[in-house]
């Protein structure tokens, strides 16, 4: 589906911080068929991948080098400055400062309480993916936490966030992040059965045609699975990551009804 604009308080675009942006984009380009191009210098080597000929993700050189390869999501916002100022009132910890990625869009990174990672995008020339809910392109964004009260207060005072359970889920542990009436996310809180030493965050999910045919070729591609195909009601999905180590979810849609 292609998309050409956000509204303020919605996932716009992912990108990955990775080691070896090239390695990452050979593996990417493989799983998903995405075309790839370097933007070059004066970009610092990000990359660009599309599906379609349109945007759908960028690759570039991780902040910290130290950390692992991750992924993020980007939350449009109609201005960064004021959205950075809200994260720090809110008890948010801002990791940069807003600035300018040339005429693209200006956009900061920070934490929010709970520690995970997060971004803000006031577009410019690029508004964010240029489609969604189809194979290779982002389709959800979920927040893991331990904290989900705290969390819930952070995104409410910053994005005007609401929460729901599913209707047709009376499980505790799954909400839906709510933008006035339209769905923008979910919440998961992360239970015993969460390894001790991950921390709180945003895990990107990509839309694939066939979620067991995709897993398999992680496996190929040297990558790792770590939750095998399950189905869900929104689909059927699998928790992976690439050789690297960076995680994200690959989720085979189910048809709306009708």
């Amino acid at each position: 589906m292609e998309k050409t604009s956000y509204e303020p308080g919605t996932p716009s675009w992912i990108d990955l911080g990775s080691l070896d942006p090239a390695k990452a984009a050979g593996f990417y380009s493989e799983l998903f068929g995405w075309d790839v191009i370097d933007l070059g210098e004066e970009a610092g080597g990000y990359r660009m991948a599309s599906v379609a000929g349109q945007p759908v993700a960028g690759l570039g050189a991780q902040m910290n080098p130290a950390a692992p390869p991750y992924w993020t999501t980007y939350i449009a916002v109609a201005d960064a400055d004021a959205s950075a100022a809200a994260v720090k009132a809110a008890g948010g910890t801002v990791f940069a400062e807003p600035f300018d990625v040339m005429d693209a869009g200006r956009m900061a990174v920070f934490a929010d309480p709970t520690g995970a990672a997060v971004s803000v995008w006031q577009a410019g020339t690029h508004s964010g993916s240029g489609r969604v809910n189809e194979h290779g392109a982002m389709c959800w964004h979920e927040l893991q936490t331990r904290d989900p009260e705290a969390a819930k207060a952070f995104y409410a005072t910053v994005f005007g966030w609401g929460t729901a359970v599913e209707e047709t889920d009376d499980a505790d542990d799954y909400f839906m992040w709510k933008l006035g009436e339209t769905t923008v996310g979910g919440l998961m809180v992360m239970g015993e059965d969460f390894p001790s030493d991950v921390p709180s965050n945003w895990l990107v999910y990509f839309a694939v045609d066939d979620c067991d045919a995709a897993v398999a070729r992680v496996a190929e591609l040297g990558g790792s699975v770590h939750v095998p195909p399950t189905d869900i009601p929104p689909g059927r999905f699998a928790v992976v990551s690439d050789p690297d180590g960076a995680m994200f979810s690959v989720i085979k849609l189910t048809p709306p009804e009708g």
